[in-house]
Parts: structure tokens; sequence; C-alpha cells
């Protein structure tokens, strides 16, 4: 392939534009596809995240800004007999009722604060899963999450003083849970609803989560508990996690999609670069253009030469630009996500191979028209140019 070497041969002549030139793509190509695998690192690790709760429908008291007190302050609760209608309404699927609040608490010398959640010690284990230890088996033991335990060096039969209400035992550690939308145990601990209604004199709940067996027929479980509670006014709240787990993952596929094409303006900048790149090289070699026409090379020929020096130029550089990106995104992943096991799935690989072939299209797409020019040069007028 004569015509491929004269295009290398050019490119090593003007090699320090063509390193510009290649630097542009670089950039360009690994912008896009650093942000793309971020994006996609971040949809995927906020999905996994989720998805624990993706079969789950929260019911909690509607507050409906009527309640006396301050703004956003209510005395509403769940009953008894709103859970057994709940249960009724969910059946053959399983409804949790769920005590929830906070207090300060006291662990050896130190002092701190976390949530606390009352809930009976038959349901703990549909909800929660026990890295450490055991599931509660006693009234006064509780289990503790993962990053409370962590950042007040928590460990199995360590002793918890709950405010004023009294001191627990921790039997088990949870598994870090992530965020959820039903309770949200990481940072705090879980007694039995027992302990929790002695302490508090509670009577009645703050929540129920209801576990769906069958993610088709949550809308139809929603349904059923809105018919329920909900018939002359609205009495609860009936949260399907599913849909705002499908609502999150669409907004945060949408800002992966805008930072990628934020990323393709400096694709777009660069060829520019190349555009000109290849017009200065057309205008410099306009005799040699000549020469060659008139000794028989066809102006599609001129045009493969010229195609050519575009093709390698985005080449080299969307292949090193796919490089970086992998070594970006990785880096950018570890410090952002705190994790880099979403980086090297295919869904993640996918903006690297999509950011490599866009920088080697504008390339071309940017050489065209050089090409062109040069392959309809006068080969008598070409001849003549000084």
């Amino acid at each position: 392939m004569i015509l491929f070497e004269f295009a290398k041969r050019n490119i090593r002549l003007h090699w320090l534009r063509s390193f510009l030139a290649v630097l542009g793509i670089v950039i360009g190509v690994a912008s896009i596809a650093a942000m793309g695998i971020l994006g996609n690192s971040m949809v995927l690790s906020i999905g996994e995240s989720l998805s624990s709760v993706g079969d789950t429908i929260v019911v909690s008291p509607h507050t409906g800004g009527s309640g006396m007190g301050p703004p956003g302050k209510t005395n509403e609760k769940i009953t008894d007999r709103m859970v057994e209608q709940i249960k009724r309404a969910v059946t053959p699927n399983l409804a949790i009722p769920v005590y929830s609040g906070g207090d300060r608490m006291k662990i050896g010398s130190k002092e701190t604060a976390g949530v606390i959640y009352g809930i009976k010690i038959d349901d703990i284990p549909t909800l929660l899963e026990v890295d450490e230890g055991s599931y509660s088996r006693g009234e006064t033991a509780a289990m503790v999450g993962r990053k409370f335990a962590d950042e007040n060096d928590i460990k199995v039969g360590s002793r918890i003083s709950v405010g004023t209400k009294g001191i627990v035992r921790v039997s088990g550690i949870l598994k870090e849970r992530g965020m959820g939308f039903d309770i949200n145990p990481d940072y705090g601990i879980v007694v039995t609803d027992n302990w929790y209604a002695q302490a508090y004199n509670a009577t009645d709940y703050d929540m129920v989560v209801v576990k769906v067996r069958d993610l088709a027929q949550i809308d139809s479980v929603k349904e059923s508990i809105e018919k329920a509670l909900n018939k002359r006014e609205q009495v609860v709240n009936v949260l399907e996690t599913k849909k705002i787990l499908e609502t999150i993952m669409t907004a945060f596929s949408s800002i992966s999609t805008f930072v990628m094409a934020i990323g393709g303006i400096s694709l777009i900048v660069a060829g520019v670069s190349i555009f000109n790149i290849m017009m200065m090289s057309v205008t410099e070699r306009i005799r040699e253009i000549g020469i060659m026409r008139s000794l028989g090379a066809q102006r599609l020929e001129v045009m493969k030469m010229f195609l050519y020096e575009a093709l390698i130029l985005g080449l080299v550089g969307s292949t090193i630009g796919g490089v970086f990106s992998l070594l970006g995104g990785y880096l950018v992943s570890s410090l952002i996500l705190k994790t880099t096991k979403y980086v090297f799935v295919p869904s993640s690989l996918l903006p690297v191979v999509y950011g490599m072939a866009f920088g080697i299209a504008v390339c071309l797409v940017c050489g065209i028209y050089p090409a062109w020019k040069a392959a309809n040069l006068n080969p008598i007028e070409a001849l003549r140019h000084e």
C-alpha cells in the first residue's frame, strides 16, 4: 500500500503538529469514555445498593400537613388495627410493622447518637442479613449496623447504653445495606419490638414494610393497601420502591449521557484541529500533488492518501485515548465510588468502544474536505505552484 506509506511519511515529517492533533483526540476520547465508565459504574453501584428494596412497599402515616404543632411534626402513627388491615390486604405477602426513632447512645466511655428500629424478632431475618454474630434472640439483645459498629468500635458482645432507657447487648453486626427507602440501619441499631415499646412507651408503629414475593404483583398489592386504608380519606402513604428505583436509574443514566456529551465537545474541537492540519498539509504539498497527478495518479488515489493520514491520526489517538480512559475510569471510580468492581464489566466498557469509534469518525469526517480539495487540484496549476 504505497499510498498508506506516503501518509505515514507525511505524518513523520510533521511529527510535532501530528502529535498535537493526536493529543487532542486522546483527550477527547479519554474524556468521553472515562465519564461513561464513571456514569455506568454509578448506575450499577446505586442499582446494587437499592436492589434489596426493589421488592418492597413502604406504608407510612399520611401527614397531610394538618397535624398540630410545628410544620413537619405530626403525631400520626400506624395502629395495630391498621397493621391487621394491611396484613389482610397483602396476603400471602409479608407485612412487617416497624418502630423507628433515634437517641443518644454510650459505648464504653464514648457518647454518640444513632437511629433505633424496633422489629419483631421473627421478622428481622426477612429484612436484614447478619455479618458477624447472630440474630437477636433475647429481649435485651440488639443488632448493630456495620458502619455504626466500625465508627464506634463495637464488637459482638459489646454493651450499648441507649439514652436513659436501658442497656442492650450486641448479639450481631449487620451487613452493610446501603441506601434504602424502608429502613437504614447502617448507622444505628435494631432492637426487639417489645424492648422498644417498653422503653419508649410506644403503642403504635412508624411504618409497615411489605415484602412482595412476585414483583409482577407489586402494583396490585399497592392498590389493595390503598383500597383497605384510604377509602374515604388518605390515611397512609403507600410508597412503591420499585418505581423510585426505576426513576433513579433513569436519572443517573441521563446524567451519564450528558457528561459523555460534554466530553464529546472536546473531541469535536480536536476534529477542528485535524481539519486545520489537513488543510495545511494540502497547501504545503500542492506541487507534490501535481507531480503525482502528472505521473498518472488518479484523483481517488490522492484522496485516499490524505484520508489515510486522517485515519492514522484517528486510530493512534483513539487507541491511546481508550487506554487512558480505562486508567482514568479506574482512578475516578476508586476515588468517588470507593470501588472499581464495575469498571471492567461489559456495560462500562461500551463507552470506551463508542468513544474510540467517535474519535476515528471525527478524524475521517474532518479529513474528507481537505482530501477532496487535494484530489481536485488542477495538475498543471499544481506544478506551477511555488
